[in-house]
């Protein structure tokens, strides 16, 4: 709604007929036609004084929950104004500014208030759902009210509330567990459980320290040395696993560089990232996120449930764009010499010369998947052939089957 003229159809209507009426009281002589004009003025000014003068709209305060929302979900905008006025509201129509990321019908009629006392602060709730079409960061607003006195003739148009930020981050999809032995973690696994029990001659034990929990004892240990002894702490770290995004420019469309949620390639890719990161953190690992240049995306994902490091992820990804160069050529010689655990790499355009550059890095990983938004077949049966556990992940596919069938590959990765 914007700011325009002042009067309804009806408003505009009887000014004409006020006018008209003055010239024909002039020209025909009768008096009675100027007694309608200045009836019709009188209402035209009435409107004014009731909308400009005895009615009040204060500042709105607008809610989002949530206001960050992945990319196809809903987010429940409200909205509060306080109005106060000194007669009958008329009619009271509201809208919205939605951004083109988002959709939903932000518009309304709350004529309701009319029924209520005058002369009182009066509450407006406005409330609707939005849902989320493209990824980035947007901003709703303003609130714009356009209230029409009692006669229907006069309107004026608030804007009570600016904008609000949301956040709309790349959408998450569910997959299946992957079930990695320890030895197959990269070495990043190591547990030994000393366990107490009948027989248990052959148990590492070592001196009480401050601290230590009595129920930790080794009695049997304590009485052989003459000294407080406890069993040995289990020792344990987390297994770790790499999720590599290629951001680099020539591998997308020239539209992924300039604006967040248009291409619809690199959507996918992001969403598939984020979607193998939180599986990989759920079942315990370390997740590292990097671009293909080594350069982190996030913050390490710890392997445990971390509500508040899997957000700054997703809000990190909300603005990501694809950068100028091209560092996938590179990968293989970074990871030289390196023994990793599961490493994803996820990538748009994917060709014959990028599989041959690839291969010896398949070698370097207990678990070696590449997921590719627009490869060749030849090129992905070429990666295959090195190792690579391979797959085409384009906007449509459906990510978990794809997720599936790649980890599925090969007798000792089974699935839960």
């Amino acid at each position: 709604m914007r700011r325009g003229w002042p009067l309804t159809l009806r408003g505009t209507g009887a000014l004409v007929l006020a006018i008209v009426s003055f010239i024909l009281a002039g020209e025909l002589g009768i008096i009675e036609l100027m007694y309608i004009g200045c009836l019709l003025l009188a209402l035209l000014a009435a409107g004014f004084v009731v909308l400009h003068v005895g009615r009040r709209v204060g500042r709105a305060e607008r809610t989002l929950r949530p206001d960050v929302v992945p990319v196809g979900s809903s987010t429940q905008v409200h909205a509060r104004v306080t109005m106060r006025s000194f007669s009958p509201f008329g009619t009271i129509q509201w809208s919205d500014g939605l951004p083109d990321a988002l959709e939903g019908d932000a518009r309304g009629d709350a004529s309701g208030l009319a029924t209520r006392a005058a002369g009182i602060d009066q509450p407006l709730d406005i409330a609707y759902s939005a849902r989320a079409v493209r990824r980035g960061v947007w901003s709703i607003g303003p609130l714009t009210l356009r209230t029409i006195d009692p006669f229907g003739l006069v309107r004026r148009t608030h804007a009570p509330a600016g904008d609000t930020r949301i956040v709309a981050v790349p959408a998450t999809i569910p997959l299946p567990h992957v079930a990695i032995s320890a030895g197959e973690a990269g070495g990043a696994l190591h547990a030994s459980s000393d366990q107490l029990g009948q027989g248990a001659d052959n148990l590492i034990a070592r001196p009480y320290a401050p601290g230590d929990s009595m129920r930790r004892i080794h009695w049997r240990a304590t009485a052989h040395r003459d000294t407080l002894m406890v069993r040995q702490e289990e020792q344990e770290s987390t297994p770790a696993a790499t999720v590599l995004l290629d951001l680099g420019a020539p591998r997308w469309d020239s539209s992924a560089r300039h604006e967040t949620g248009v291409d619809p390639a690199f959507e996918a890719a992001l969403s598939t990232c984020v979607s193998i990161v939180l599986r990989f953190a759920r079942d315990g690992y370390q997740v590292v996120v990097s671009d293909t240049d080594g350069t982190p995306l996030c913050e390490p994902l710890p392997g445990a449930d971390a509500p508040e490091d899997v957000e700054q992820m997703l809000l990190r990804f909300a603005s990501l764009v694809s950068r100028r160069d091209d560092t996938l050529p590179g990968l293989a010689q970074r990871y030289a010499g390196v023994e990793a655990g599961p490493l994803v790499l996820i990538t748009g355009i994917f060709r014959l010369q990028d599989a041959d550059v690839l291969a010896p890095l398949a070698h370097h990983s207990s678990l070696p998947i590449l997921l590719a938004a627009t490869p060749s077949a030849d090129a992905l049966e070429r990666a295959t052939q090195a190792g690579w556990r391979t797959a085409a992940i384009s906007p449509d596919a459906d990510l978990s089957d794809v997720w599936s069938e790649v980890a599925d590959r090969g007798a000792h990765h089974v699935f839960a």
